[in-house]
């Protein structure tokens, strides 16, 4: 029999590689501790603009609608190869929420319509390939960020804008926290498997909870209005979130993506975070111009 050599027989066993401990995530998807962290940062970001001078809250509502616009831009870029004009949405979108700030809506109207009309030219040295797939996806972009993000702008103006703002933010928070903590410990029915697996009617009954006790509250002790007001803002706030929730996570299912982007850990982009609290600021703003003028 042919001798192992010396050095063959020393030769030591490599051993595995221990094992990269995986992040942990809830049993929603979520990293959890990061998105506790991230979205206290946000908070104690919002309530010390909205403490000290309240229309600073505009120009975060600007920074995120900005941020927001481009992580739209590039996801939409990379998944369907939809190219929108970019810079006429950027300056567009901060002309609509700082017009809407003295002139309310129609300045921000004005300004939608003037954006519109930028990426119409913007778009035409680009040729006609694609050219109404991308202006439809400008002018879906211009009126689903900016166009919505003035909504939340225009709470701030009145005397009582800082209970405005914060009976829109509670709501919203409300309804996606109630939603959350149901849907972990009782979620068992899928409210829409084909668009978001995760949410469940039990979660959806957590956000109603959540949502019309927050309404109740912020409604009789931030502003001067009626229970039953709080209620249905509360309820009505607790649909425009959970149909914002659902409409993002169908164009990221149809984008084939997980995430808008990667800025904010266990959260995604700020896009994953805007999708509830851009139709909300719509509904809050009617009902609380209807309800408190």
């Amino acid at each position: 029999m042919p001798q192992v050599s010396e050095e063959r027989e020393k030769a030591p066993v490599a051993s595995p590689e221990p094992a990269e401990p995986a992040k942990k995530t809830s049993r929603a998807g979520r990293n959890l501790p990061a998105a506790i962290g991230v979205g206290l940062a946000l908070g104690a970001a919002i309530l010390v603009s909205l403490l000290t001078v309240r229309y600073l809250f505009i120009g975060i509502i600007a920074a995120a609608i900005a941020v927001g616009t481009y992580e739209f831009a590039q996801a939409l870029r990379r998944a369907a190869n939809i190219r929108l004009a970019l810079v006429p949405l950027l300056l567009g979108g901060q002309a609509m929420l700082w017009l809407s700030w003295p002139f309310g809506y129609e300045g921000a109207l004005i300004a939608f319509a003037v954006t519109v009309l930028a990426c119409l030219l913007w778009r035409l040295p680009g040729g006609p390939v694609g050219y109404v797939r991308d202006i439809s996806g400008s002018v879906f972009t211009a009126a689903y960020l900016p166009l919505f993000g003035a909504f939340a702008a225009m709470l701030v103006p009145p005397s009582d804008g800082v209970g405005r703002v914060l009976a829109f933010l509670i709501g919203v928070v409300a309804s996606d926290t109630g939603g959350y903590i149901a849907g972990v410990l009782k979620g068992k029915h899928p409210m829409a498997p084909s668009i978001s697996p995760k949410k469940t009617w039990e979660g959806f009954s957590g956000s109603l909870v959540a949502g019309v006790v927050a309404g109740s509250l912020t409604l009789t002790l931030l502003l001067d209005g009626q229970v039953w007001q709080g209620v249905v803002f509360g309820v009505a706030i607790v649909l425009t979130a959970t149909l914002g929730d659902l409409v993002e996570s169908l164009m990221k299912r149809d984008l084939g993506i997980k995430d808008m982007g990667t800025l904010l850990p266990g959260h995604g982009g700020l896009m994953d975070r805007l999708d509830s609290l851009l139709p909300s600021a719509v509904v809050s703003f009617l009902l609380l111009s209807a309800f408190l003028n």
